[in-house]
């Protein structure tokens, strides 16, 4: 794996969300934070994270969310599918069930290109999120990128990913951005241009496990590092897989664990260079999923904690060397 630069480790500011583990978080076109809860809720916040209110409820495990260009939501459940979300009345309204003619167990992470097509990521096709560890104990390519068009139709545009997760529009429009929890990398899915349909690396042997993705006013992309890479994890994922079954069979007390670490990097969306981050600890909050910026400030998600966390952006700039 390749080391990081140096990043800041500055204070982490709480906010409590009804419903705890709040895995992403966005901001709308109005100012106002949105994020899902572990109980199924969607759960709306104003700008400076006051005044939480549950808006809707999935039925399921909402994860990665994004933006309609007409302000509807779009959400990401496991095991519920892709839906979207009306953020006045609060009603759910279900798009994708399935993909190829089998369930959409995990559908992870989602982005609304600018002529509406809207492209989904599935993290893998074996297990829901209530699953994920034997997910990433299995270590193989079951992973995918999917295009949603507008008459409804569904076309996996790649497979073969290792636990696909965060999926971000880079800021020209040029190009898809995507992580792979369990490949460690950030690759460029291109959408027009010479390249256009070919999936191309951006950022490898990252020595973190890579989760949700967004795009800085700037075009950088943001990162959340879920946790470090586990020495444990990544042998296992070499052996047999016999073994790596009688792992997964374990009692969770006995399985690999993440390291509680408050970690996440924006990388420049060219040539992957490391630009600003934070890494640092925290007694109530750990296990990074989402980094948004919004109002001067960096907004996360987490799979570990109650609440969303933030820092101030000016506090995430690389340390001079």
């Amino acid at each position: 794996m390749d080391a990081l630069p140096d990043v800041a480790a500055p204070a982490i500011n709480l906010v409590p969300v009804p419903g705890g583990e709040p895995e992403d978080v966005r901001v709308g076109s109005d100012g106002q934070l949105w994020t899902g809860a572990h109980d199924g809720g969607i759960v709306r916040l104003r700008p400076d994270g006051s005044g939480a209110e549950v808006i809707a409820h999935t039925g399921g495990r909402p994860l990665g969310l994004g933006f309609r260009a007409d302000g509807r939501l779009l959400v990401c459940d496991s095991p519920k599918g892709l839906l979207s979300v009306d953020t006045a009345t609060g009603e759910v309204t279900t798009l994708v069930t399935q993909v190829g003619g089998r369930v959409l167990q995990f559908c992870s992470n989602v982005v609304e290109t600018a002529d509406g097509t809207v492209y989904f990521t599935e993290s893998t096709s074996a297990f829901t999120v209530a699953d994920y560890v034997g997910a990433i104990l299995e270590a193989r390519g079951r992973g995918a990128l999917h295009r949603l068009d507008s008459d409804g139709t569904v076309t996996t545009v790649v497979d073969g990913l290792y636990f696909a997760n965060g999926v971000t529009l880079t800021a020209d429009g040029s190009a898809l951005v995507i992580a792979e929890t369990q490949g460690r990398r950030l690759s460029k899915y291109w959408l027009s241009g010479p390249q256009a349909g070919a999936l191309t690396p951006l950022v490898v042997n990252l020595p973190a496990m890579p989760d949700n993705l967004s795009t800085g006013a700037d075009g950088r992309i943001w990162c959340a590092m879920v946790t470090p890479a586990n020495p444990v994890a990544d042998r296992l994922a070499a052996r047999p897989p016999m073994l790596r079954k009688m792992v997964w069979r374990l009692p969770p007390r006995l399985q690999p664990k993440p390291a509680s670490v408050v970690w996440a990097v924006a990388f420049d969306p060219d040539s992957g260079r490391s630009v600003a981050g934070l890494r640092t600890t925290h007694p109530d909050f750990s296990m990074v999923t989402s980094a948004v910026e919004a109002h001067g400030r960096l907004w996360l998600g987490s799979i570990g904690a109650g609440c969303l966390g933030w820092v101030d952006l000016e506090h995430t700039r690389l340390p001079r060397r």
